[in-house]
């Protein structure tokens, strides 16, 4: 929201009855306790990719973090409860963990993690990300406020620190609906997570130089060899993963990254991202769906615009095998679909190894 007044952020829930909808009452949510055990045992409930390494550590301003993580680029993220605090509490006392939180040293990180976890941080990272930790830890920081609701108040002051301040701050809200006697867990970010660590980044690194990154996925739904062989790159299985390809325009050029291997491709967007069963491989005069692809679910929820897969048409420039994928150790990597490329060493890398001028 920009500008005026924040309005309250609010989870809803209908309940499909025939040709009616039914909205399902939230309640409120009054177990934090229990929902502070959820995100240790599977922080993707978070919808972030984190590592927890610390839970109720103790700062030397006398607080305790809820809990403590780190992300696939080696930052770290405050995660803390709002437990009924006042908004002047919850969020001054968000800010003040920060302000303790960014002087962290790699030393102090590994103490946390082997006392949280039993092993040092380097292990628990490369099996939790699936590739070594990068070499410089905590270069930034993130801070998110989990809650079932805030106050107009909390809203405004945290909408105004990531707007106007460019903090990674942010609020998540989990709500709970009771459906013929089963409770259901509900998510809501106040802000989409993936602007607010952009306008973050955009004041700390070097200007934008008009790449995008991508992830590539390799397993039952999509392959590198067949992106290579159609010219197209794709995501789905949900919302969150393909409506990231929205953001690719015609002319647009990007890199290719597949996870735990290094970059892979490098080309042009031709095609604006549509529902895989609509896409048409150009060289080859034909929808994809009539050719042969190594990846056998890609065709999974295809009806579904919501779980199925959506693509995007590209013109490779460039590309290598996954065995044959570029990499440094500290290369820049990312947890979103798609994100604009700025870190410098990997700029500089990516231009020398895919032969760019």
């Amino acid at each position: 929201m920009n500008g005026g007044c924040a309005m309250p952020m609010q989870m809803s829930l209908w309940r499909i009855e025939g040709e009616n909808l039914q909205e399902v009452e939230a309640t409120k949510l009054n177990f934090e306790q229990q929902l502070e055990e959820w995100v240790v045992r599977n922080p993707t409930l978070l919808g972030i990719e984190v590592l927890i390494f610390g839970r109720q550590v103790q700062t030397e301003f006398g607080g305790r973090i809820d809990l403590l993580g780190i992300d696939r680029q080696g930052d770290l993220v405050i995660v803390e409860l709002k437990r009924d605090r006042t908004p002047r509490e919850i969020v001054g006392q968000v800010l003040d963990y920060a302000a303790w939180v960014k002087d962290l040293t790699f030393k102090e990180i590994n103490s946390l993690a082997l006392e949280f976890l039993g092993k040092n941080i380097t292990v628990a990272y490369a099996e939790r990300f699936d590739e070594s930790i990068p070499d410089t830890l905590n270069s930034n920081h993130s801070m998110v406020i989990v809650a079932s609701e805030l106050d107009d108040a909390s809203e405004r002051i945290v909408q105004y620190l990531a707007n106007q301040h460019h903090l990674s701050i942010n609020a998540i809200f989990f709500n709970v609906f009771r459906v013929n006697g089963r409770d259901f867990l509900g998510r809501a970010w106040l802000m989409d997570p993936e602007e607010v660590q952009e306008r973050s980044e955009s004041g700390k690194q070097v200007p934008w130089p008009g790449w995008w990154f991508v992830n590539v996925g390799e397993g039952d739904h999509r392959n590198w060899d067949d992106n290579r062989r159609y010219n197209f790159i794709g995501a789905g299985q949900g919302v969150k993963f393909s409506r990231a390809l929205l953001r690719l325009k015609v002319g647009d050029e990007i890199f290719a990254y597949m996870a735990g291997r290094g970059y892979v491709g490098y080309g042009k967007v031709t095609e604006p991202a549509v529902m895989i069963k609509e896409f048409v491989v150009e060289e080859e005069g034909m929808p994809l769906r009539e050719l042969e692809l190594t990846a056998p679910n890609a065709w999974e929820n295809s009806d579904n615009p919501d779980l199925s897969e959506w693509v995007v048409g590209v013109e490779w420039l460039k590309t290598f095998s996954q065995e044959e994928a570029k990499t440094f150790k500290g290369i820049f990597a990312n947890q979103n679909i798609v994100c604009k490329l700025r870190h410098q060493a990997t700029v500089d890398f990516l231009e020398r190894e895919f032969g760019i001028k």
